[in-house]
C-alpha cells in the first residue's frame, strides 16, 4: 500500500485509482474505511472479496453534500432532511429509498441504499475529487477489530491509503431509518438526540 498525505496531489491520486477500479483506504470520523467506485461492480465485487464480506450485508456510502446524495435516492423525506440539517457532517448514516440505477451488491436487495456526510474533512474531500459517492466499508476483514491507523491494515490489495494519523477511539456511526423510526446500528448519535430532532 503506497501511503500518502492527504493533500490535494494525494487526494487526486486516490481519485485516479478509484477511477480505474482500485481500492483506497482513507480516514473517517471514526475509523478508517476502504473506498472503491459504488457504480463499478467489478469495484464492489473486490471490495467484498479482500473483507471476507458476506453478499447479503448492504455497504455503506459516503458523500461531500447533498449534490452527491440526489443520484442515489429516490426520494429525501421530510423526517430525512430534519436529520441532515441536524447531524450532517457528522457520523449519522441513513437509509433512504434506493434510486433504480444502484446496484444490488449496495443494498443486499433491500431496496434501501445507507449513506452519510461525513465529520471527517478528507473523507469528503476525497468524495469531491472523485466527483462522486464512495464506499465506507471499514479497512478490516469481517469480524476483525476496525484500523484506527493506516499501519493497522493489514489488507494487501489496497492501493493506496490515505494518512489521516491516529484516529481517536470512537464508537461506530449510527445507522438510522427515517422512514421506519428505527436505529439498525446504535452509534455516536443516541437514541434520544435522534428523537429530539428527526
Amino acid at each position: 500500500m503506497k501511503i500518502v498525505p492527504p493533500t490535494a496531489e494525494g487526494l487526486a491520486g486516490a481519485a485516479g485509482i478509484l477511477r480505474k477500479g482500485g481500492v483506497v483506504a482513507y480516514p473517517t470520523e471514526t475509523v478508517y474505511g476502504l473506498a472503491v467506485n459504488p457504480s463499478s461492480e467489478s469495484a464492489l465485487a473486490t471490495l467484498f472479496s479482500i473483507k471476507g464480506r458476506r453478499e447479503d450485508n448492504p455497504v455503506l456510502l459516503v458523500v461531500a453534500d447533498l449534490e452527491q446524495l440526489t443520484p442515489w435516492v429516490k426520494e429525501i423525506s421530510a423526517k430525512a432532511r430534519n436529520c441532515i440539517e441536524a447531524f450532517w457532517p457528522g457520523p449519522l448514516s441513513l437509509l433512504f429509498p434506493a434510486a433504480d440505477m444502484v446496484p444490488d451488491a449496495l443494498t443486499a436487495g433491500s431496496g434501501k441504499v445507507c449513506l452519510r456526510c461525513p465529520a471527517c474533512a478528507i473523507a469528503r474531500e476525497l468524495c469531491r475529487a472523485f466527483r462522486g459517492a464512495l464506499t465506507s466499508s471499514s479497512a478490516n476483514r469481517s469480524s476483525e477489530p476496525p484500523a484506527r491507523s493506516l499501519q493497522e491494515i493489514t489488507l494487501a490489495e489496497i492501493a493506496l491509503g490515505i494518512d489521516g494519523g491516529v484516529l481517536a477511539p470512537s464508537a461506530p456511526s449510527t445507522i438510522y431509518d427515517p422512514g421506519e423510526g428505527r436505529i439498525l446500528r446504535p452509534g455516536c448519535i443516541s437514541e434520544e438526540e435522534l428523537r429530539a430532532h428527526c
